[in-house]
């Protein structure tokens, strides 16, 4: 997640008063897209998940210090 101005092949959402920016082509292969504010013991951050299978224990989108860069 980054913040980022719309481009013409951008498909945007608002959820809560927040505006998403997603290419859309990207958006076709992992839709739906759920992005959700989360607090735990361990910490508070985005929890992002959709469709999109990357192969890794990472694949949810909610990488923490466990998924390497």
């Amino acid at each position: 997640m980054a913040l980022d101005g719309t481009k013409e092949d951008d498909k945007t959402f608002d959820e809560q008063g927040i505006t998403f920016i997603v290419n859309s082509r990207l958006y076709e292969q992992v839709k739906p897209i759920n992005v959700d504010y989360v607090s735990t013991p361990m910490g508070s951050g985005f929890n992002i998940s959709s469709n999109l299978s990357t192969g890794s224990a990472c694949s949810s989108g909610s990488c923490g210090s466990s998924c390497g860069s």
